[in-house]
């Protein structure tokens, strides 16, 4: 999304922590569903590296111009023999691998996309087999940007019924498929890869996924769109008003946090960790600022991989986890606003 200069700005949310706060003393119907926690993280980039020189090479545009409005100085693309199954089998590998568990215990597959590599079958299913799953099943989910958020709180629901006790969710995207790449006002957003987390029930009360807020408006989706499906033909092309896009995304943002924080009885000075889509340096910026959430709180990889779509907020989550500086029990806010418009967020302790 472009860093147009808006009028609008996200308002600041007052904050008092928690401690502080006077709640009711009834005791609540207590909750016997099974808890969703995240067992496992992964992510996989391709090898490719582009840099905003390398743009500049074959475009009317500098390093400074797309670090200005977006804070992206590099993203990866894949090359030959990668593609949206072997990036999601790879982060896919990794999750389960650091979970301990092996992919026969694995009950679904669900993956977040808008870049399959075939209308069908599913990339969830060609994950399966790359990975020698012989049951359970999967399918994949289509909310661009948010598709990371929906894939996560559907996996959440069939752990809370039972339907299933481990669910691989994965976001996946190879945007350059997509990309008119003599267009500077969208070429240079994205880039592709793949993020994964395992979930398995048994979360004790207070730990896991906390709650999931979902959101769609229709009526907006000719903001930002591909003409075509991916696969199809040569028109498949994203579209984008690219400073409309981003007049929605801070006032939808700001509502799905706030959403997610009274839901939980919450503020922003109990998060210890905002995991927010990569898609605007300044919007993440903005909503830290919200939440009175200082930068080294903020999990920011929109310089080195651009706007990764479904898969940008898994890919953030691994690499703070394995980096160590999301650790067990720590609270942490996700929010995602893509195409469709859809958005949504995500609480969950660690």
């Amino acid at each position: 999304m472009r860093g147009d200069t808006l009028s609008e700005t996200i308002p600041d949310r007052p904050s008092t922590p928690l401690s502080d706060q006077n709640f009711p003393t009834s005791s609540p119907v207590q909750d016997i569903r099974p808890r969703a926690r995240i067992s496992g993280v992964g992510g996989c980039l391709p090898r490719q590296i582009v840099t905003n020189e390398d743009l500049a090479q074959r475009l009317e545009t500098s390093d400074d111009w797309i670090r200005t409005r977006t804070g992206i100085r590099q993203r990866h693309i894949v090359s030959e023999g990668e593609n949206a199954v072997s990036l999601a089998a790879q982060a896919a590998r990794n999750a389960l691998e650091q979970a301990g568990v092996g992919p026969q215990d694995v009950d679904a597959v669900i993956v977040a996309t808008s870049t399959p590599d075939q209308v069908f079958p599913a990339v969830a299913v060609r994950v399966q087999a790359a990975l020698g799953m012989r049951a359970g099943f999967g399918f994949d989910v289509s909310a661009a940007c948010s598709g990371f958020i929906y894939a996560l709180s559907t996996a959440n629901a069939f752990i809370g019924t039972g339907m299933a006790k481990r669910v691989l969710v994965i976001g996946v995207e190879v945007f350059s498929r997509l990309l008119d790449w003599e267009d500077r006002a969208t070429c240079v957003l994205f880039g592709d890869g793949a993020g994964a987390v395992l979930l398995e029930a048994g979360a004790a009360p207070g730990e896991g996924i906390l709650s999931t807020h979902l959101h769609s408006d229709g009526t907006l989706g000719d903001l930002l769109y591909v003409d075509g499906a991916a696969g199809t033909g040569t028109n498949s092309v994203l579209k984008m008003q690219g400073r409309e896009v981003f007049r929605h995304a801070v006032v939808r943002l700001a509502e799905a946090v706030d959403e997610a924080l009274d839901a939980n009885g919450l503020c922003g000075a109990d998060i210890q960790w905002l995991v927010p889509h990569q898609a605007n340096l300044r919007i993440i910026d903005g909503m830290a600022k919200r939440l009175a959430l200082p930068a080294e709180r903020v999990v920011v990889t929109v310089d080195r991989h651009a706007n990764t779509s479904a898969a940008s907020i898994p890919l953030a989550l691994n690499e703070a986890v394995r980096d160590g500086r999301i650790r067990k029990g720590d609270l942490i806010l996700m929010e995602a606003l893509g195409g469709g418009l859809t958005w949504g967020s995500a609480l969950l302790r660690y």
